[in-house]
């Protein structure tokens, strides 16, 4: 079946093609969503029930091979020691995520120029500011003005309340005197936009049902559609296809029923994530393309990065409510975040805290580690460590390796036959070095901090939320796959605006950046609308 011609189709409805969509409403074009995944409602998230922790290792777990909804598409990431984690729904990876929400520092986009690493890219952090700017204000981003670890910058929101978790930590980083700041949060910690405050149940991780999490499902697509913007759920797309001039003319999908259909469009713009937009790529073929769209460079798939985290928890004698409140959210550190060659790496990496693990994970994660006996001392030694407990996360900036890949599986494929994505990935020198470094700092900080035992999981398995760098930006099309404006060398009517075009990955959470690099490709779109393809 052929559908009619639409303006704008964006293959994708999370974090950035929720802001794409809403950006480019005001254009009054016919602007078409497709996204394979469904709208959670929230009476529907396992926050509302008593055995929600079961959930969160089932039916809402972070990866998709453990889910296995019938939206979700496995993944082969059996060589690779981080697991991939991702959501499929309107919302994307944001209905899951835990709203830890900082921005790139100026020092991320020149990394070639300050460190002699990776990649330079073709735009700075002053370029993106007013994005920054405008997402924070979309989103609701609580937070506390005037870190000095950024350039000035406006938080519309009070920050997250430390807690006694919080300050437990900051008192272990004033002794060291190493920096410490409240976090930027997509939490509402007041009424905001019509959306209730945070009330600090700490399910965060399998969905908000108050919608105090800005996740892109409750902040920019009410206002998306209300602006005329069609979104269409539960639509698989297999492949874009490419006419006789080499250019985009649609795509082939299953709808919800799982019938072959065609989507014509002018413009095709991907929001898929890192590993789901290079798929897709590479899945599409055609005598213009034998290597996938948009891959005479050979690049679509490469360069991944994913973000090691260590995850450094420190057990304290006493009771820390630590299960009160946003759960990756509340305090950060940015003392290690610029490099410092007498360290033995290069870059760095953000400390996050973490609240105190909720009972089934918290029994979950001391157990291999050798704090939790079965027996009769079993119940002591839990309640040793119930609430007790204050996870220090370093995310660890990874550069880029083009070993370090995406490709299609030969024989895994999803419920629709489409092959299915297969990682590979190993972790640098330069990368475990600064691991092993955060951990013996975070130890130092949480001793501090009054810490009688100590946990280690590194690299975090479960940990790959963060994928990026897939599908480059770059001026040079030899170097890289999408433009300084988010449109592809090869294909001048397909722009990608996901993580996938990040030229390194920062020590930071990317959302706030994917977004504001939506936002800017959108309004350069905007504004090129006249010679948009020359």
């Amino acid at each position: 079946m052929t559908e009619h011609t639409v303006d704008v189709l964006i293959i994708g409805a999370g974090a950035a093609g929720a802001a794409v969509a809403w950006s480019l409403a005001d254009t009054r074009m016919h602007i078409l969503c497709l996204e394979q995944g469904d709208w959670v409602r929230a009476d529907a998230y396992p926050g509302l029930r008593a055995n929600w922790e079961l959930s969160q290792a089932g039916d809402f777990a972070v990866s998709p091979n453990t889910r296995r909804r019938p939206e979700d598409y496995p993944v082969n990431d059996s060589g690779s020691p981080i697991s991939m984690s991702m959501f499929n729904g309107v919302g994307g990876s944001t209905v899951l995520y835990a709203a830890h929400f900082p921005r790139f520092h100026p020092s991320d986009f020149r990394v070639r120029t300050l460190d002699g690493v990776a990649e330079d890219w073709p735009i700075d952090y002053q370029r993106l500011e007013p994005f920054y700017a405008l997402n924070d204000r979309m989103t609701g981003v609580a937070g506390l003005a005037g870190d000095p670890a950024y350039p000035p910058k406006e938080v519309p929101l009070p920050p997250v309340r430390l807690g006694k978790l919080g300050r437990k930590l900051a008192s272990g980083f004033n002794e060291l005197g190493w920096h410490w700041w409240p976090s930027d949060s997509a939490i509402a910690t007041v009424e905001y936009e019509g959306r209730a405050p945070c009330i600090n149940a700490g399910t965060c991780l399998v969905g908000c049902p108050q919608g105090a999490k800005g996740s892109a499902d409750v902040t920019y697509w009410p206002v998306a559609l209300r602006a005329g913007v069609e979104l269409r759920t539960r639509c698989r797309v297999r492949e874009i296809t490419v006419g006789a001039d080499g250019m985009a003319d649609g795509v082939i999908y299953y709808d919800e029923i799982g019938v072959e259909r065609r989507q014509k469009a002018e413009v095709v713009v991907l929001a898929c994530n890192g590993v789901g937009t290079a798929r897709l790529l590479l899945n599409s073929r055609s005598p213009q393309f034998p290597d996938g769209l948009a891959n005479r460079s050979g690049l679509v798939g490469r360069n991944l990065m994913l973000h090691p985290y260590a995850a450094t928890i420190g057990i304290f004698d006493e009771p820390l409510q630590g299960y009160k409140g946003p759960v990756g959210c509340g305090v950060w550190s940015q003392e290690f975040y610029e490099t410092d060659p007498a360290r033995g790496f290069v870059r760095g990496f953000t400390y996050e805290m973490n609240r105190s693990f909720h009972p089934m994970f918290g029994a979950l994660i001391a157990l291999p580690q050798g704090r939790l006996p079965w027996g009769a001392a079993h119940h002591a030694a839990f309640a040793g460590i119930h609430d007790r407990t204050l996870p220090l996360l370093a995310i660890c900036e990874d550069l880029p390796d083009p070993a370090n890949r995406v490709t299609l599986d030969e024989r895994l494929t999803d419920s629709s036959g489409i092959p299915a994505p297969k990682i590979t990935y190993r972790l640098s020198e330069n990368s475990q070095s600064m691991l092993d470094f955060s951990i013996a700092r975070a130890t130092e900080v949480l001793q501090a901090a009054g810490a009688r035992d100590i946990m280690v999981e590194s690299p975090v398995k479960m940990a790959g939320w963060h994928l990026m760098g897939t599908a480059r930006m770059g001026t040079d099309p030899e170097r890289s796959v999408v433009n300084e404006w988010g449109r592809c060398h090869d294909v001048r009517n397909v722009f990608i605006v996901d993580g996938s075009i990040f030229v390194t990955a920062g020590g930071v959470n990317p959302t706030s950046t994917v977004q504001a690099l939506a936002l800017y490709i959108a309004d350069t779109m905007k504004n090129k609308l006249a010679n948009l393809f020359d």
